[in-house]
């Protein structure tokens, strides 16, 4: 299988670094890390082990890639208005589209691109960061879950998960895509939310009692909000994503970084969307209509 990082930051340049290791064909997009990476090669100063790829298959245009089995989409959603540019370079008529983005909205965004039949999604629970041009620092955990846009699994998907696997990442397949979107918000809605807004490590935030007690608030108001998907998340499922916080190591979020390095926060995908959802079936869900108003002031601050 022949396949594509589209967004080789953090996450998409982490998971790619891992099969690259494993000896799988592996192709990284790359813009601000090429030229690092082309000399260099690629770093990742990981949890499990750090290591070093001195050969990397880096390209700055998807013409100069060619056709692949399987596009990783690892951008932020801030840039999904470049899917067709980045993407439709890569395509072959059976070609697989794997978004493994934060947030709702992006597999339909693909569907109506490239045909539902082709695209998937994953859910990443991950703590790293891109440290310098080329080197990747991957703090804590790193598991993923995939599954197709409305539909079961596949031998494609199949496959794939079977590669991660191999090659380290642990990788489930889910039978339903759109829960497992909605279990991802249960924690990304309160602590990149947050940690954004209010310039502070998850850690921070789990230390402080009324923090902790609105990121609780903000995780029953997404469960409510995917209620009105006919979608079921128990107390439990909430209570074991706290649990998981409690035993992060120190971290940045990605809206924190991006808010810190004044660039464009994904708060559409992880905030609005899921709010927007949630209110059209009538409900009010105040915690993240406050959550969202305050980063959308900081978004459009001017910055300095």
């Amino acid at each position: 299988m022949r396949i594509a990082i589209v967004g080789s930051g953090a996450m998409g340049g982490l998971y790619g670094a891992f099969l690259a290791r494993a000896g799988y064909d592996v192709h990284f997009l790359m813009r601000r890390d090429y030229e690092a990476v082309k000399a260099s090669g690629l770093t990742v100063l990981s949890c499990r082990g750090d290591f070093h790829l001195e050969h990397v298959n880096c390209y700055r245009n998807p013409e100069d890639m060619g056709i692949v089995d399987l596009v990783f989409i690892g951008l932020k959603t801030t840039a999904n208005g470049y899917y067709q540019e980045l993407i439709s370079p890569l395509m072959a008529p059976d070609t697989r589209v794997l978004t493994a983005q934060n947030g709702l909205g992006n597999e339909e965004t693909l569907a109506e691109l490239f045909g539902a039949e082709r695209v998937s999604g994953g859910l990443a629970f991950l703590c790293s960061n891109r440290k310098s041009p080329g080197v990747i620092c991957h703090l804590d955990y790193g598991f993923l879950h995939i599954g197709n846009f409305q539909r079961g699994p596949d031998a494609t998907l199949l496959a794939f998960a079977e590669m991660l696997n191999v090659a380290g990442v642990k990788c489930t397949v889910v039978d339903d895509l759109a829960s497992a979107r909605w279990k991802k918000l249960i924690w990304n809605v309160p602590f990149n939310g947050l940690s954004a807004l209010l310039d502070r490590m998850v850690d921070k935030i789990m230390r402080d009692a009324p923090l902790r007690e609105r990121a609780w608030r903000l995780m029953k108001e997404v469960q409510s909000a995917a209620g009105t998907d006919d979608l079921t998340i128990d107390d439990g499922f909430l209570e074991h994503m706290m649990d998981l916080t409690e035993k992060m190591e120190p971290y940045h979020t990605s809206m924190h970084l991006d808010r810190q390095n004044n660039r464009p926060m994904e708060i559409e995908s992880i905030i609005g969307e899921p709010l927007r959802r949630g209110q059209k079936k009538g409900l009010t869900l105040p915690e993240m209509q406050t959550l969202y108003t305050g980063l959308k002031q900081i978004d459009l601050a001017p910055k300095l």
